[in-house]
């Protein structure tokens, strides 16, 4: 049976559930660490402390086949490495430089992320073309969008944000393939799809999903519980919003 644990530091990962249960049947935990939003404005030890108790907290009240750190930020600025129990989430820039025909490709991430060391170091590390530039984009206001839900509620103020964040550098840099480098901006497709018809835009979970499907096996059926460390009731009523009825659990 695939018991698949996944941990973020709030709404966004949610997304990556959808791909990993179309491929493979699934028994997932999720827990939103909604104490710790955002990871991206922790410093690297407070960020180091919070995964290791985590991943532990996970491993001991759930005994999951397989942990997933759904977040890019500690992913990429803890530089973690996959093993047989633990899966981080990357950006697939290996990917994007197959689909690009501009040479352009933008990676939208947290803003800790986008000025860190480990996202050059990542880029590297890629041995990508030298004809590829590889355009690194603060993503933070629209991962703001989707924790908050404003996505949903606020259609229009988010349509705004989300043009005045892209609009300019991705018309002047002639991007045309931008990789959603935080696990929260998948939610946003619909948004990006209607601004920037010409972009494709990468969504890391699809990797993911295909690991799971080659490594584990799956269960008899689908199935979800979720939990979250700060208001359960605030968060089941977001969740609702987008269609997904499950009970909230509060996990500290």
């Amino acid at each position: 049976m695939a018991k698949i644990a996944i941990f973020d530091s709030g709404f966004g990962s949610l997304s990556i559930i959808k791909p990993i249960q179309k491929i493979t049947k699934s028994e997932i935990i999720y827990f939103a660490d909604q104490q710790n939003f955002p990871y991206g404005k922790k410093s690297k030890q407070q960020l180091r402390k919070i995964i290791k108790n985590t991943i532990t907290m996970l491993k001991d009240k759930f005994e999951p086949e397989l942990i997933i750190v759904a977040s890019n930020t500690p992913s990429l600025l803890l530089k973690l490495k996959n093993n047989s129990k633990v899966r981080c989430v990357l950006p697939p820039l290996k990917m994007a430089t197959k689909k690009t025909k501009t040479h352009n490709i933008a990676i939208l991430s947290t803003e800790s992320v986008v000025k860190s060391n480990e996202l050059t170091n990542y880029i590297k590390k890629n041995n990508i073309s030298k004809k590829i530039i590889v355009h690194k984009i603060n993503a933070s206001p629209l991962v703001d969008l989707v924790e908050s839900g404003k996505f949903i509620t606020s259609k229009n103020e988010s349509s705004k944000i989300i043009k005045r964040t892209l609009k300019n550098i991705f018309n002047e840099r002639g991007i045309d393939v931008a990789i959603l480098s935080s696990t929260h901006l998948p939610f946003l497709n619909p948004f990006f799809k209607k601004e920037f018809p010409n972009v494709i835009f990468l969504d890391p979970a699809e990797n993911i999903a295909k690991e799971i499907s080659l490594y584990y096996k799956a269960s008899k059926h689908n199935s979800m519980k979720i939990f979250t460390s700060s208001n359960p009731k605030k968060f089941q009523k977001l969740l609702k919003k987008i269609k997904i009825k499950n009970y909230v659990n509060f996990l500290p």
